[in-house]
């Protein structure tokens, strides 16, 4: 199994089974156990590789441990602390990090709840543990830019100068994405300030900043919208047919045939809206199917309710339902008798564990095209 399938293997335990877990011990069982194993690739059974409750006194504190120490070489390389699934992660429930950094070999500290994974290094003082990390992994929500210097740290190819050089490049991105998504959200005065100056000559009056706060907003949404659907449009290959955008304000449908185009013109005052999540979820069951049937046989039409995958725009070729529009999400998926059972899913990866499902759907399609 690849890197990234590990992961995403995962990820998806982690999403059914932490509502489960009660304690600290409970989540290092279930979740960082199996991280260190499977995603790092130490032997959390060799003392040799990971050391559990390990002990180093430090200067008048005598006797305290730490949750793992993770070796390489002989040598102490990562210090992990844990905290049970769902708690939030601060530094000033983690001094034994910052303690045992100074005092051992250890040159990576992380902090995890077994979802959420941070990863710390000594780029602001030697040997001194930075307060901010260099890297956010969340379980629940995988960057996958942030995958290949992930995998650095992984047993096989542990590249600790590696790790170090992009370290401070890391951190100061993974800070400016995190600013930029709040932006795109809830922009603050002077990122509406900065692009009302850029569209509009009149002074940046109290009325103006009221007029332009909601269109900025919007503007950013939409654009948002455009790149993520660009992007995942490009990945499927250059066959692959290009989905019309739905922008954040519109009422109407999102379809591809010209059929659906009038039916939207027809229904515009539905207020149906497509979601950047139902996007991604369409283009992730797109590419699933992709081997059994052309990426552009794969449509989506959307509706109050739900999000419908179609097989050749078709109502009577339903390859799954998204249920995105309520707290729990669900993906829909259809037995040979069109019986649909819906699963919920916490992230858009779970989709993956369904791709036999999905697959069997569409080639029951096909096979039914042939006959």
């Amino acid at each position: 199994m690849e890197f990234t399938e590990r992961l995403t293997a995962l990820a998806n335990k982690v999403a059914q089974q932490k509502g489960q877990l009660e304690t600290e011990e409970a989540t290092k069982n279930a979740f960082v156990m199996p991280f260190i194993s499977t995603i790092l690739g130490y032997d959390v059974f060799n003392p040799l590789e990971v050391v559990p409750e390990f002990t180093a006194d430090v200067g008048v504190k005598k006797g305290e441990k730490i949750d793992y120490a993770i070796m390489h070489e002989n040598k102490v390389q990562m210090l992990v602390e844990c905290k049970h699934v769902g708690a939030p992660l601060k530094l000033e429930h983690a001094s034994q990090l910052f303690r045992y950094f100074a005092v051992t070999n250890a040159r990576i500290a992380i902090l995890t709840n077994g979802e959420v994974y941070q990863f710390y290094t000594d780029l602001d003082a030697p040997n001194r543990m930075d307060a901010k990390p260099f890297l956010v992994l969340d379980l629940s929500d995988i960057d996958a830019t942030l995958i290949p210097e992930l995998q650095k740290l992984s047993k096989d190819v542990f590249d600790l100068d590696s790790i170090i050089s992009a370290a401070g490049e890391l951190k100061y991105i993974g800070q400016l994405k995190r600013a930029i998504a709040g932006q795109f959200k809830e922009p603050d005065v002077d990122w509406v300030k900065f692009f009302t100056t850029k569209v509009y000559e009149g002074a940046f009056t109290q009325k103006v900043r009221e007029q332009f706060t909601p269109l900025v907003r919007k503007a950013s949404q939409q654009f948002l919208n455009e790149q993520v659907n660009n992007r995942l449009t490009t990945a499927l290959g250059a066959g692959a047919t290009p989905m019309p955008i739905q922008s954040a304000d519109a009422p109407a449908e999102a379809v591809q045939s010209e059929e659906a185009v009038e039916k939207d013109l027809r229904e515009a005052s539905d207020g149906v809206l497509t979601t950047i999540e139902e996007l991604e979820a369409f283009q992730i069951i797109r590419a699933i199917v992709c081997n059994q049937v052309k990426p552009q046989r794969v449509i989506y039409r959307d509706a109050k309710s739900y999000c419908a995958v179609l097989l050749d725009d078709n109502n009577r070729r339903s390859i799954a339902r998204l249920h995105f529009n309520t707290g729990q999400k669900y993906i829909g998926l259809f037995d040979a008798d069109k019986k649909e059972t819906r699963h919920p899913i916490d992230s858009l990866e779970e989709i993956f564990s369904f791709s036999d499902e999905l697959r069997a759907t569409v080639d029951r399609f096909v096979g039914a095209s042939v006959l």
